[in-house]
């Protein structure tokens, strides 16, 4: 703080020195407030760190371990066993955004009676020419179950790309992806022409060469294929079936194509599988997670808390903050008058008045709803018509040279002050 020790140099009028100061004490504002921030983090830093949070804290911090370490464990099961349950998606009684429990209303007010199966016996106890099967969770179901679907009567609405497709839907080749969004039909299908536009993407198909149309195309291929079989069943394979979902059957032309689609028979049997069954002899879908015993799951489950305790239990702990104690706080209104003294006795009016001016404009573009990258003609320009004042006079007063003596600095001081007050005030 050297500044502060600085005696003040001699002057030769006794009126200068109270206009200097003045001068130094708007210059330096922004100093003032930073060092009594200074000045007062000591007091603060003290007080936030007491030895009764330091005792509550290490009381609670077992209690604290426990709950992180049931946390963990919860999350971790959820992710490992909640993934056998039945699958929600395209599910006509989930009321989740991806359920299709508002199709399945729709369907029922047109009058298709809608049944909800979860095993391939219940599709062929169903099945008939009278009836459609919807199949939207095909990875779930072995290749057999597979080859038994294809062999159904009933005409069979696919969704999603995935081997699968080579059995339910022979001669049909995924191509590749496309985004989903508003698509328009492109084809001459009678269910996506009185639909319109709808919501589809994902997954896009080759069309065969003969017997077979498609709709929405992509990049590609087409995102809804039909393929018409000469005496056997009609399959419609669709990329993605988000058009289905509560939370997209709303938009544009996706109720009436999912109705359209879903409805073109008396009786939809809906196939939600209920869970991964064991792959059957000879099937060869056999995953590496079925080849992992099921005792090594819940040993990673019990390792991870492990590792989570032996974090708690070993890992570094901050204390508390450490303020440093300064020999001497000096006070604010020092550094103002150090300043200000410094400026006078280097004759530094120029950058006195440079330091003023920039502080004036920093706090009147807010007011004048400018950004801080506003040009001086666009301040000027805003400052006069919010005070009323000349708009040749505010551009001296804010951009013109500096000043020549100390009593034109203390002058413009003056006028800053006033362009400020009147903006203010306005």
């Amino acid at each position: 703080m050297t500044v502060t020790s600085c005696p003040p140099p001699a002057t030769g009028g006794s009126a200068a020195e109270p206009m200097n100061d003045s001068a130094a004490a708007s210059v330096s504002g922004s100093a003032a407030a930073s060092m009594s921030g200074s000045a007062a983090a000591p007091q603060s830093g003290s007080a936030a760190v007491s030895p009764t949070a330091r005792g509550l804290w290490r009381g609670a911090r077992g209690a604290v371990a426990l709950g992180v370490i049931v946390i963990a464990v919860a999350v971790v099961t959820a992710l490992v066993v909640g993934g056998s349950g039945e699958s929600g998606r395209l599910d006509p009684t989930d009321t989740t955004l991806s359920g299709g429990k508002a199709l399945a209303r729709l369907l029922a007010g047109q009058g298709v009676r809608v049944e909800r199966v979860s095993t391939v016996e219940e599709v062929e106890r169903l099945d008939g020419t009278e009836s459609q099967i919807l199949i939207s969770g095909t990875w779930w179901l072995t290749s057999d179950e597979h080859r038994r679907l294809a062999r159904t009567r009933a005409d069979r609405l696919v969704v999603g790309a995935d081997p699968a497709l080579v059995t339910l839907a022979p001669g049909l080749e995924a191509a590749g992806e496309a985004s989903l969004r508003s698509r328009e039909p492109g084809c001459e299908l009678p269910a996506a022409v009185r639909a319109g536009s709808a919501h589809m993407g994902g997954a896009t198909f080759r069309t065969p060469p003969e017997g077979a149309v498609g709709c929405y195309p992509g990049e590609d291929g087409a995102s809804l294929v039909r393929v018409f079989g000469t005496g056997a069943p009609t399959v419609t394979v669709v990329g993605d079936g988000a058009f289905m979902t509560n939370q997209r059957l709303a938009e544009d032309g996706n109720a009436a194509l999912a109705v359209n689609l879903a409805g073109a028979k008396p009786v939809l049997i809906w196939l939600v599988p209920g869970g991964r069954p064991a792959s059957a002899p000879g099937s060869g879908d056999v995953s590496p997670g079925d080849l992992i015993p099921a005792g090594v799951v819940w040993a990673l489950v019990q390792l991870l808390v492990a590792v989570l305790v032996v974090a708690l239990w070993r890992g570094r702990r901050l204390g508390p903050v450490v303020v440093e104690r300064l020999p001497v706080v000096v006070r604010a209104a020092e550094t103002v008058e150090g300043r200000g003294r410094l400026y006078r006795a280097r004759r530094a009016r120029d950058r006195a008045a440079a330091t003023l001016r920039a502080a004036c404009a920093a706090r009147l573009t807010p007011r004048l709803g400018l950004t801080g990258d506003a040009t001086p003609d666009e301040i000027v320009a805003a400052t006069a018509l919010k005070s009323g004042q000349d708009a040749v006079w505010v551009r001296s007063v804010m951009y013109g040279p500096a000043p020549a003596d100390d009593a034109a600095l203390v002058a413009l001081a003056g006028h800053l002050d006033t362009l400020e007050r009147q903006v203010r005030e306005s």
